[in-house]
């Protein structure tokens, strides 16, 4: 009887390579996670740390680094880190080798409420806490504010930091029990009554000439406040 030994070759060719795939899968699927690679984008003003981060990564009391690429919940990761205030959006990933990757953007303030609990605002409009990490030169929001209607002071903050003039000028948005709205101005000591934000834009552009001929005329500093209230007029009164 004549053996076939091409047939037994392919046979245990084929068995090698089942065993080969069978180990590397096993092995693969055994791999811990190492510590996680985290990259913040847009900005350079880190209000979380990179330590954060991996705190909010950790699934368990033992560790990410400690659990198996096989059992690690890539979305319920994402949630944790989107749950937190300060984050705006983030992504988390993993490589074949095992390394856990998480892309954070985080919120962008453009105000910071000075009442009796201390918070930003951010670019959306949304509640920000204070970072131990970093603290943000933005206008302080003071007067009557509260943390679930903040649509007014947004809007004024988000004109402020849309606009190069004010945004270089404005230190402090106030808002009285009316809602009605007055700014204060890093050179300067008198108060700007906005009012309502009811044409608001024509307001700005108002205060922006009445400014420009005051700064010409010297008497800018001769005003204890400069109202914007009345369409078409800038009411001054001196000091």
């Amino acid at each position: 009887m004549r053996v076939n030994y091409g047939y037994i070759k392919v046979l245990i060719l084929l068995g090698l390579v089942v065993f080969l795939y069978a180990f590397t899968n096993a092995r693969n699927k055994s791999r811990v996670v190492a510590k996680p690679i985290v990259e913040f984008l847009g900005s350079d003003n880190l209000y979380l740390t990179h330590d954060n981060v991996s705190k909010l990564l950790i699934q368990n009391p033992s560790g990410l680094n400690n659990d198996s690429k096989d059992i690690i919940d890539l979305n319920e990761l994402e949630s944790a880190l989107n749950s937190n205030p300060m984050v705006k959006n983030a992504e988390v990933y993993m490589s074949v080798n095992g390394e856990v990757s998480a892309e954070i953007v985080q919120k962008r303030p453009i105000a910071r409420v000075y009442t009796n609990a201390s918070y930003y605002i951010d670019d959306e409009g949304s509640y920000m806490p204070l970072s131990a990490n970093y603290s943000a030169r933005v206008p302080l929001v003071t007067g009557t504010v509260y943390k679930t209607k903040l649509d007014r002071v947004y809007e004024i903050a988000k004109v402020i930091d849309q606009d190069k003039f004010l945004k270089q000028h404005v230190i402090e948005i106030s808002q009285d029990p009316d809602k009605n709205i007055s700014l204060r101005l890093r050179k300067y000591d008198f108060k700007l009554y906005i009012g309502s934000l009811d044409k608001l834009e024509k307001k700005i552009s108002n205060f922006k000439a009445f400014y420009k001929k005051a700064i010409k005329d010297k008497t800018i500093n001769t005003f204890s406040s400069v109202n914007l209230r009345f369409d078409n007029q800038v009411i001054c009164t001196k000091k």
